[in-house]
C-alpha cells in the first residue's frame, strides 16, 4: 500500500488507546508503520535494481524481528536526550512490533505482493484485494481519526472509539474486497472452462475507486488472455499475449542480460513484444499486472539488441511470432 495508508494505520492504531501505553507510543507506532519501506532507497541503483530489491530484506521475517528492536531503542535514546518524557522500552518494544507488522500485512493485500520469507527464501505472497492506493481506506481511516481527535480534545472518555470503528471498518472492507476478487476469478474460471479454455491461474486485479469492477489476466498452457469483468458480469476479453518461451532465440538472448534477469525475477505474468523499426530490434518485456502495450509505464523494460547480438540470433529464429505494427 502506499505510505499515506500506512502512516493513517499506524496513526489509527495510536488514537485507537495504544499510544497512552507509554510517551511517544504515538510517534512509534506511525514511524514504525512506515519504516520497511526504507528500502525505497534502492531507487538510487536504478528502478530496475529496486524491483528487485523491494518488498524482501526489509519486509520479511527477519527484519520483522529486528525492527522492533531497533525502532524502540532508537526511541528510547530521543526521549533520554531530548524529550524527557518518561518513555519506557518494554512497551515502546510491543508498539514498534505492531507497527511494523502492520506494513507488510498491508503491503500483502495488493498485486505487487511481499515475499515474507526473506532472506531464507525469495517467494512472493499476493493478496490481490486492494488496489496499491486506495482512496476508500484513506477516507475511512481519516474520518476515524479526526472524529476521535476532537472527542480526545473535548476530554471524552470514549475518544478511541471512532478510531476503532474505523480500522474495524477497514478491516470488514478489505474483507468484502476479497471476497468479490475471488468470486470474479471463480467467474472468469467458470465461463473460460465452459469455452473448454484450461485456466491454469487468474488474477482479477482490483482498480482504483472502483471497488466492482476488476482487470483480468488468465494464465493458459499455450499463452496468456487479458481482459475485465465487473461483479455480477461476465468476462470481457481483450486480448492475448504469448509465453517468454514462445519468443525465440531474441528474446531469450535480451532475457538474459541482467537488467531483465532482475526484471523477470519480479514480473508475475511476464510477457514480450518484439519491436523492428529501422534496423534496430528492441525486445519489450511486459509484466501483464501492470501494462498492456510497451512504453515508458511502470511493468515494462526496453531492451535493445545490437547487430551483432541479432547475427547471431537470426539464424536459429524460425519467425517472428510477436511482431505488432
Amino acid at each position: 500500500m502506499d505510505n499515506l495508508c500506512h502512516t493513517l494505520t499506524g496513526a489509527a492504531l495510536a488514537q485507537a488507546g495504544l499510544k497512552r501505553r507509554t510517551a511517544l507510543g504515538a510517534a512509534t507506532l506511525i514511524i514504525a508503520a512506515n519504516l520497511p519501506d526504507v528500502d525505497i532507497l534502492s531507487y538510487f541503483r536504478g528502478e530496475t535494481f529496486a524491483l528487485s530489491f523491494r518488498r524482501g530484506w526489509t519486509h520479511g521475517i527477519l527484519a520483522l524481528l529486528v525492527w522492533p528492536w531497533i525502532l524502540a531503542g532508537v526511541m528510547l535514546a530521543f526521549d533520554r536526550t531530548f524529550t524527557r518524557r518518561g518513555a519506557r522500552f518494554g512497551p515502546l518494544l510491543l508498539l514498534a512490533a505492531v507497527g511494523i507488522l502492520s506494513h507488510p500485512l498491508l503491503d500483502s493485500l495488493n498485486t505487487y505482493g511481499v515475499r515474507w520469507l526473506m532472506p531464507f527464501s525469495g517467494r512472493w505472497f499476493y493478496g490481490d484485494t486492494l488496489f496499491i492506493v486506495d482512496v476508500w481506506v484513506w477516507l475511512v481511516l481519516a474520518a476515524g481519526l479526526v472524529w476521535s481527535t476532537r472527542r480526545e480534545r473535548k476530554g471524552r472518555a470514549d475518544w478511541a472509539q471512532p478510531a476503532k470503528a474505523a480500522l474495524l471498518t477497514a478491516t470488514v472492507y478489505v474483507a468484502i474486497m476479497a471476497t468479490l476478487g475471488r468470486l470474479a476469478e471463480g467467474q472468469v474460471r467458470f465461463e473460460l472452462r465452459g469455452q473448454g479454455g484450461s485456466p491454469r491461474d487468474i488474477l482479477a486485479s482490483p482498480l482504483p475507486v472502483t471497488p466492482i469492477e476488476r482487470e483480468v489476466v488468465v494464465a493458459e498452457p499455450d499463452g496468456f488472455r487479458v481482459g475485465t469483468i465487473r461483479v455480477g458480469g461476465s468476462f470481457q476479453e481483450q486480448g492475448r499475449w504469448p509465453h517468454l518461451g514462445d519468443g525465440g532465440p531474441a528474446v531469450a538472448a535480451a532475457a538474459d542480460r541482467p537488467d531483465a534477469r532482475a526484471f523477470l525475477a519480479w514480473a508475475r505474468y511476464p510477457t514480450f513484444l518484439v519491436d523492428r523499426r529501422g534496423g534496430m530490434t528492441i525486445i519489450h518485456f511486459i509484466d501483464l499486472r501492470y501494462a498492456r502495450a510497451p512504453g515508458p509505464g511502470f511493468g515494462t523494460l526496453a531492451v535493445p539488441l545490437t547487430v551483432g547480438q541479432m547475427a547471431r540470433t537470426e539464424a536459429r529464429e524460425p519467425r517472428d511470432v510477436t511482431r505488432r505494427e
